[in-house]
């Protein structure tokens, strides 16, 4: 068991001003930031991260959205990270989060959910080097 993940604040939250308040819920779970940058995704890399769900009807749709605007990438740590952290954001669809949680405080919708966070360990350590050279995390 990994004791860090990855996550995206997506462009529907950065939009909306709401990266500062995401992380601080992070932070106040608990987690470090070991890693952290702002950047915007191409179709292309959008594409490439997504690859997973490229036979998926949703997959384009994806792509676009995650390609629209400015994102938030970091590497989180705490013990039990990945599944922690699956937990602070609560369930894909906000309406069936779990109160409190990042999804059902900052969500609108199942397609802009507001932030990603890998599933499993072998994902997480896949997503953050997608986004960080060694030397970037700390």
């Amino acid at each position: 068991m990994s004791n860090r993940t990855f996550t995206m604040i997506k462009p529907d939250a950065t939009s909306k001003g709401y990266t500062g308040g995401i992380l601080d819920q992070i932070v106040q779970a608990g987690f470090t930031i070991r890693a952290m940058k702002w950047t915007r995704l191409t179709a292309e890399q959008a594409g490439r991260f997504y690859a997973v769900h490229s036979e998926r009807p949703f997959y384009g749709e994806l792509v676009n959205f995650m390609s629209s605007g400015p994102i938030v990438a970091a590497i989180l740590e705490k013990d039990n990270a990945v599944a922690d952290f699956r937990q602070l954001i609560g369930a894909t669809n906000p309406a069936q989060a779990a109160e409190g949680t990042i999804r059902k405080k900052y969500a609108a919708s199942v397609g802009e959910n507001a932030v990603h966070g890998s599933d499993s360990d072998e994902n997480a350590a896949i997503e953050g080097s997608f986004f960080f050279s060694g030397l970037e995390i700390f």
